[in-house]
Formats: C-alpha cells, sequence, structure tokens
C-alpha cells in the first residue's frame, strides 16, 4: 500500500480531525445534560452507584456534564489535552457500567466503551501539532 504512505505527513491533520470530531460530540451530549439543571445532575449522578460510590449524586451528575461539556471544548482546542482524556476515560467507564447495571448488555454499553478506548488511546498519542498544548 505504498500509495497511502504519503499520509504519514499528515498525522497532525488527522488528529485535528479527531479531535474536532470527538469534542463536537462530546459538547453534543454534555451541554444538554449540563443545561438540564439538578434533576438531570441527580439521575446521572445516581450512575457511580455502579462503582459504589452512593453519596452526592448531585456533585456527580454535574461533575459529569461539566466533564462532557468543557472537556469536549478543551478537547477541540488541544489544551490539557491528556488530563481531560483521563477524566474523559473514566467518565466513559462509569457510563459503560451504568449500562451494564441497567441490564443492557453489550449492546447498550460498547459505544462508551468504543469511547473509552479512543481516548485511552489519544493520552498516549497526545494532541499533535495543531493544538494549544503543541511542543
Amino acid at each position: 500500500m505504498a500509495y497511502l504512505s504519503s499520509f504519514n505527513n499528515y498525522r497532525n491533520t488527522g488528529l485535528l480531525i479527531m479531535r474536532v470530531g470527538l469534542g463536537a460530540m462530546m459538547i453534543y451530549h454534555g451541554y444538554p445534560k449540563l443545561m438540564g439543571g439538578t434533576e438531570m445532575w441527580t439521575g446521572l449522578g445516581g450512575s457511580t452507584k455502579y462503582v459504589g460510590i452512593h453519596f452526592l449524586p448531585v456533585v456527580w451528575g454535574l461533575l459529569a456534564a461539566l466533564t462532557e461539556t468543557l472537556g469536549g471544548f478543551l478537547i477541540i482546542i488541544g489544551l490539557a489535552f491528556r488530563p481531560v482524556s483521563c477524566l474523559l476515560v473514566i467518565h466513559l467507564i462509569v457510563a459503560s457500567l451504568s449500562h451494564f447495571g441497567k441490564g443492557e448488555g453489550l449492546e447498550g454499553a460498547a459505544h462508551a466503551i468504543e469511547l473509552a478506548f479512543v481516548f485511552a488511546g489519544l493520552i498516549f498519542i497526545g494532541p499533535g501539532r495543531y493544538s494549544v498544548d503543541k511542543k
């Protein structure tokens, strides 16, 4: 596949495309949760019971909504990329365990698991050249 080897020169462009797409979708899913208020945060934070945390569901729900929304924005611009990716991995692990806990099985948890693997991989790759964190 030598004819595709020229794409190696565009690694940073590929990372930018991934960051913008993933970040935009995290904002798309997180913003309604953030604007949902305490009722939404309580329901969202209640998912922590699947990892053994049974206190302050409103706080955990607000933190989850902030992680998705603000985290998505930070992923797009590439600021604090690795710490935010770590937070998103944790968030997505809790989301997938929540799906399993509700009896939805792998079918319900698949999307959260897939995204957790993507963000886990991005922790090692980094944001690329076209980011605020560029080195």
